[in-house]
């Protein structure tokens, strides 16, 4: 590595032209979204819907170019042809379309991230450029072959070598509260997973600190990039393991250019549905279990009963009778369409109600055509003992009603899962108005894909927008082509756009509300703690199989997550999945990292081959005490953490972890000794732009922290060995272990 402090001028010439390029475009954007607007609601709906159209492209536009500020450039490659290219967070062109910037994941710019001295890929020279602001700081340059340089760089070949570069600036940076992009300092084998082919599912194991959500998020931005046409109108799905860790990532993707992708939970995978519940870890571990799908299919299936004894309906002075063998035939003939419980129920009523109208006609003493019988038809349908006898025979249903029926009527679960243990349903019970828990989400997820809606009304509006959706892409090509717009947005995404008045929801924002959407990608972080029943309702999600799947089976903290790859993925993806490790943890210093290994495989966990990157002196400290003073002695050390890393910028976070039973002390003794603690602490929605938190080993997963005061590590162990490998593998620069127990074996 060698720091060419001569270079700073230069570059910060170029750096100066491209952000006048950036903000050139920035004006031009506003200026036509400015005439867009005040050109006004007037007009045939269809110019309306035109300029709502082109005032949502030119906000998304806006929106990534105002995202991508902050080191804007980063990077420069000296080609063996005399090329200079520089890289960046997008590409910029000049009026004449020439390139003045490449974006970082167009494959022009793959040589940045994998050029080495043994395979330089016709690099001579890679630049990087540390930039504050709008400002150059630094200059760092790793020269790949010294006899390629150039006349006037030859003094850069007795420059000496010194400076971290741009990796280790990197990871001694204090932490925000937010997740910062790793665009800058992408590594070989971190490159080759994002640049990875769309198609089938891949699994990317790694150690704790190895960048697996950096990967995962990068991947995202690359892909829609790379596949821009066939994921626009589809959408890329991320799934994260609590509300704390979306927020913590919510700046990625936008500074890398892209704002489209939707993020959530398992808990939020259903629009509507408030899993804000909690319950006994062993309830969740029963209802994640695939057999809970038998188990939901069986209790649809127990809705639908053929009546012991025939029913008599008296109907306008004749009696009509709705007899068990009817209604086996009806039902039989609902079931041969194999479709969800309340679509087929719409059969199964029709079939009923003209039986019966045959019976009420055989009465008259007259043929009624059947074209004729609509006034028969309608008075059995409306007649309140025919509804009641054909709802208890074909019960139409909701979601939620089914799952909250299982869990509060013990006969229902009994007769839809004989296969539970008397126990397990016993710890299924709780009262009828008990809030959904997150398990409770993929169990309502796949009874609502079982029941369905009655879409009749649906199919007939969906037939009548298909006959309109051919004019409105054609007539969405002629604007784009008359306007020179046509490759910023494709025809078809700007006819959707086209297709109402008023403003339009973006492809997220729809994909978010509608539980049935299909997405071309689906991106899950902490992958190893789902259950089989979230990986079936995610799956449902993603036809393609198209994944990107991040974790470490080490790491499992819920007791229906996974402990192996091959056992969890193999029933659903039927073998059809690839794998990929990382291998170097850059986050935790050496000595953390070692320690952390240890206590994982004392406790037989199957922990991952790792490399740390750095060492970091004092980085281990274990502290004993007495149980009175547990608490305090956590708080004045998490004091003094706070101070010694907090920067004049803002930079430096501190996190205090306990067991859930141990939060309510501490943060008691923080108060006590006048330190401010985040809002939200000890919950889901703790406030990470603190300088200090105070979190259960569960809550801080895919979270770092300049320091981790670790409370009691035997107790977190006691909760799960998984959990303490967790706790301890947080910091960047120190683990500070407090205790009054024992410690546990390996640490």
């Amino acid at each position: 590595m060698q720091v060419n402090e001569d270079g700073r001028p230069a570059e910060q010439r170029v750096v100066d032209a491209l952000y006048g390029r950036l903000d050139e475009q920035r004006a031009a954007t506003r200026d036509r979204l400015a005439q867009v607007r005040r050109a006004g609601p007037s007009g045939s709906p269809q110019n309306r819907s035109e300029r709502d159209a082109f005032a949502t492209l030119y906000e998304d536009r806006l929106a990534q170019l105002e995202a991508v500020e902050d080191r804007l450039v980063f990077g420069r490659l000296d080609l063996d042809d005399g090329d200079r290219r520089y890289i960046g967070r997008i590409g910029l062109t000049d009026e004449d379309q020439s390139v003045l910037l490449t974006d970082w994941r167009a494959p022009a710019a793959q040589a940045f991230y994998r050029a080495t001295a043994a395979h330089p890929d016709g690099v001579v020279r890679r630049r990087h450029l540390v930039t504050r602001g709008r400002t150059v700081t630094g200059v760092e340059d790793e020269v790949l072959d010294l006899d390629l340089l150039s006349a006037e760089d030859a003094d850069e070949r007795l420059a000496g070598l010194s400076g971290e570069g741009a990796l280790l600036a990197a990871l001694r940076a204090g932490r925000t509260g937010r997740m910062g992009d790793i665009v800058a300092t992408i590594q070989a084998e971190q490159d080759r997973i994002i640049r990875s082919e769309l198609s089938g599912a891949l699994v990317v194991q790694g150690g704790p600190g190895t960048g697996k959500t950096a990967v995962a998020l990068h991947r995202a931005a690359y892909l829609l990039y790379a596949h821009r046409r066939t994921l626009e109108r589809s959408g890329v799905l991320l799934v994260g393991p609590s509300r704390t860790f979306l927020r913590y990532i919510d700046q990625v993707l936008p500074s890398l250019g892209e704002t489209g992708v939707v993020t959530t939970t398992v808990a939020q995978l259903v629009p509507g549905v408030a899993a804000t519940g909690t319950e006994d870890e062993r309830v969740a571990e029963i209802k994640g279990r695939a057999v809970m799908a038998q188990v939901v299919e069986r209790a649809v299936r127990d809705r639908q009963r053929v009546p012991a004894e025939p029913v008599r309906v008296r109907v306008e002075g004749r009696t009509v009778v709705i007899t068990p063998q009817d209604v086996a035939a009806a039902m039989g003939r609902a079931r041969r369409q194999h479709r969800p419980h309340n679509l087929a129920r719409v059969t199964f009523v029709r079939d009923m109600l003209g039986r019966l109208a045959q019976q009420y006609v055989d009465q008259l003493g007259w043929e009624v055509p059947a074209d004729e019988r609509g006034e028969i038809l309608e008075e059995l349908r409306s007649h309140r003992d025919v509804r009641v006898a054909l709802n208890l025979a074909w019960m139409p249903l909701t979601p939620e009603k089914l799952v909250a029926d299982l869990w509060s009527k013990p006969h229902r679960l009994e007769r839809a899962a004989p296969q539970l243990s008397a126990r397990d349903r016993a710890l299924l019970r709780r009262d009828p108005d008990a809030g959904w828990t997150p398990a409770d989400v993929p169990l309502l997820d796949e009874a609502a894909e079982l029941l369905g809606e009655d879409d009749q009304v649906a199919r007939a509006q969906a037939r009548a927008d298909e006959r309109r959706r051919a004019e409105e892409v054609a007539y969405a090509r002629q604007v784009l082509e008359s306007s020179g717009s046509s490759g910023l947005v494709s025809a078809e995404l700007l006819a959707d756009r086209f297709s109402a008045s008023g403003p339009r929801l973006t492809t997220a924002e729809r994909a978010a509300a509608d539980r049935t959407w299909t997405y071309g990608h689906v991106v899950v972080d902490e992958a190893q703690e789902l259950s089989a029943m979230a990986w079936r309702a995610l799956l449902r999600r993603v036809p393609t199989r198209s994944l990107t799947i991040v974790g470490d089976v080490a790491q499992t903290s819920a007791a229906a997550g996974s402990r192996s790859w091959a056992r969890t993925l193999d029933p659903v993806l039927r073998g059809s999945w690839r794998l990929e490790e990382l291998t170097v943890n850059y986050r935790t210093p050496a000595s953390v990292a070692d320690a952390a290994r240890r206590v994982a495989q004392a406790a037989g966990l199957p922990v991952s081959r790792l490399t740390s990157a750095r060492e970091v002196p004092e980085a281990l400290v274990l502290e004993g005490t007495t149980e009175p003073e547990l608490a305090t002695l956590a708080a004045r050390t998490a004091a003094k953490a706070v101070a010694e890393v907090t920067t004049s910028e803002g930079a430096g976070r501190v996190a205090v972890v306990a067991v859930g039973g141990r939060v309510p002390g501490l943060l008691a003794a923080l108060a006590d000794a006048g330190v401010e603690v985040a809002a939200g602490s000890g919950t889901d929605a703790a406030d990470l732009d603190a300088p200090l938190v105070v979190l259960t080993p569960v809550e801080t997963k895919g979270l770092e922290f300049d320091v981790v005061v670790l409370v009691e590590p035997r107790e977190v162990g006691d909760g799960g060995a998984g959990d303490l490998y967790v706790a301890m593998t947080r910091p960047t620069l120190r683990l500070h272990v407090v205790h009054a127990g024992d410690l546990p074996a390996g640490l």
